[in-house]
């Protein structure tokens, strides 16, 4: 298997519906061989069971919990590729960028669609722009991360080098602690950040809490900054 698709989604069986036939006709195009992981909250909400064995797409229960950091641990836990993507179910990634991140893997450890560079941009309002800007600065200042875009989801990465992390993160913060933890790993580290604009959701409601955003963010950088 060479590359898995990781999509953690709670109540998305809407947007899913839509996503999922331009990820499976982007993935035709690349021609290789690959998996679409749609991890669920620990008990469905919705249709998003039914939505996955229509387009014949593997289909998991988040475990032992049902955080963001339950989605993506068992996501790597039942990925198969040598390489995975995370993409977020809400259509603010776009299924047709994932070529481009793939093109990328073979000199690199970690390729992101970044919207932080000359190139990229991002559809959010302005405060959720300002608030992301200031996370991002504060993360790769006070963790010397050597990229521009620490926390947009959607990145390629080696699967055998996420499975070797032990993940403690249960929220968004899950991004950063990962990259974190890889540069920790490997201080030599090769990260391609390449320029994407940021959509916004298709449907439905964002499932991010702005004063659990801010009070998590701040615990995680704190914590992560202690460990080095």
């Amino acid at each position: 298997m060479d590359l898995t698709i990781l999509i953690p989604a709670y109540k998305e069986a809407e947007n899913l519906e839509i996503i999922i036939p331009k990820l499976k006709k982007s993935l035709e195009i690349l021609d290789i061989q690959h998996q679409i992981l749609v991890v669920d909250s620990g008990v469905s909400f919705d249709d998003t069971l039914d939505v996955c064995n229509r387009y014949k797409v593997d289909y998991i229960l988040r475990k032992p919990g049902n955080s963001y950091g339950d989605a993506i641990r068992s996501g790597i836990a039942n990925a198969s590729g040598e390489y995975l993507v995370i993409m977020d179910a809400d259509g603010s990634h776009e299924p047709d960028f994932i070529r481009i991140l793939w093109k990328y893997r073979i000199k690199n450890d970690v390729v992101i669609a970044s919207r932080y560079i000359k190139g990229g941009s991002t559809e959010n309002s302005k405060l959720l722009n300002f608030m992301s800007r200031v996370l991002n600065i504060s993360y790769r200042i006070i963790l010397q991360l050597d990229c521009k875009d620490v926390s947009n989801s959607f990145k390629l990465y080696k699967l055998q080098d996420l499975k070797s992390l032990s993940l403690l993160c249960n929220e968004f913060d899950m991004v950063e602690e990962i990259l974190f933890k890889l540069k920790k790993l490997n201080n030599q580290i090769k990260i391609k950040e390449v320029p994407y604009t940021f959509k916004r959701r298709i449907t439905g409601e964002s499932k991010r809490n702005l004063v659990l955003f801010i009070f998590k963010y701040a615990f995680t950088l704190v914590r992560l900054r202690l460990m080095k």
